[in-house]
């Protein structure tokens, strides 16, 4: 069996940067799909933290018809943390009736709101909802991979929002070195503990792009919003943008961050270190969740890779083969004049056979960043 996993596509994105809204850049991965046997979405499918839900799934919708159309009718969606409110009910619901803990790849009722909602807006359509991942293979598992950011040592909105609500749970008792926590601290080893710190943050975001277009606020990501609002004057608001957007005097900010035990984080930023970080941090999540497999896919980062002037990506002491699906988000600012040798550059898709390693397909790197642009 022949399968196609693509990640990050952020379909009805407030800032109009998804890319699959465009037919000449949905047809070459049509033609990829069509190729397959099996079609895995692998998370941030849908952007539902830029509009109302109900708008959202509209607006997605045509494109994942085409999508799924490709695949025969059938498609594998894996929820990361940008669509996480899918899967919310189910997982209130498995609450509520005390259900068993949390697997590596459990199947989610379709007939939980708002999962529901995808199931009625693709109706003939064979969808099936898998979370935190899904297996592949015997020996390939594939997750969205936004349980790494519990692990980052970047100081990025999310990551210092997680560990706010890991320090307000008690979960991580501080030692005298953030940098080196003590060995009692508490780490995340099963899907439920991720789940316990991640859902407040998740739940935060969601809710703020509802009420933004209540308001009637425009478009755009509930983050820039919170930056937005804390941008006024120059009081104590601005330094706190300055610190959480690591703007103003980073290493500081850094050190604050470390000294209120919300790290630890760092204050290298150059492309090497973010990389390293993503790395190390979904390298850890595969150690921590005990994920016996010889590769392990994920997205979320956007960082398609391992590039082929890269070495291998491992986790687990070099037993399993990490890989990046990259996104289909047009990001400027992160790229390079040219495809080559450009981390974020869009457009990359991963082919899993019988047997062997998965292949990295890059479908758009023949284009120009004037393309990309539109």
């Amino acid at each position: 069996m022949k399968t196609t996993i693509v990640s990050d596509l952020h379909l009805g994105a407030g800032s109009d940067e998804d890319l699959l809204r465009r037919d000449e850049a949905i047809e070459p991965l049509l033609e990829v799909i069509a190729d397959a046997d099996r079609l895995i979405l692998l998370g941030d499918v849908i952007e539902l933290r830029d509009r109302p839900l109900t708008e959202a799934i509209e607006l997605a919708t045509p494109i994942l018809d085409r999508l799924v159309g490709a695949a025969g009718g059938r498609a594998t969606i894996v929820p990361g943390n940008h669509d996480h409110r899918l899967v919310s009910g189910w997982l209130e619901r498995r609450t509520d009736v005390a259900a068993p803990n949390l697997g590596l790849a459990d199947e989610v009722a379709l007939d939980a709101w708002p999962a529901s909602l995808l199931r009625d807006a693709l109706p003939g359509a064979d969808i099936t909802i898998s979370y935190p991942g899904v297996w592949v293979r015997d020996d390939v598992f594939a997750t969205h991979g936004h349980y790494l950011d519990r692990h980052l040592t970047i100081p990025t909105f999310e990551r210092l929002g997680l560990a706010l609500v890991e320090r307000t749970l008690g979960l991580t008792p501080a030692g005298p070195d953030p940098l080196d926590p003590p060995e009692h601290a508490a780490e995340p080893d099963s899907p439920d503990d991720y789940e316990r710190i991640a859902a407040p943050v998740y739940a935060f975001l969601f809710a703020l792009a509802q009420a933004g277009a209540a308001s009637g606020h425009p478009g755009g990501s509930p983050t820039k919003r919170i930056w937005d609002a804390l941008s006024s004057g120059e009081g104590p608001s601005a330094r706190i943008r300055g610190w959480l957007l690591g703007s103003v005097a980073l290493p500081g900010a850094v050190g604050v961050a470390n000294r209120l035990g919300i790290g630890p984080v760092r204050a290298d930023l150059s492309p090497n270190a973010i990389t390293r970080a993503g790395v190390d941090a979904i390298a850890e999540v595969v150690e921590l969740l005990t994920i016996e497999a010889d590769h392990v896919i994920f997205g979320h980062t956007h960082r398609r890779g391992p590039l082929a002037e890269e070495d291998e990506w491992t986790a687990r002491d070099g037993k399993t083969t990490l890989w990046n699906t990259g996104s289909w988000v047009h990001s400027p600012g992160l790229l390079r004049s040219t495809s080559k040798g450009s981390a974020y550059w869009p457009g990359t898709v991963a082919i899993v056979g019988d047997e062997g390693p998965p292949e990295l397909l890059h479908l758009l790197d023949e284009w120009t960043r004037d393309d990309l642009a539109g």
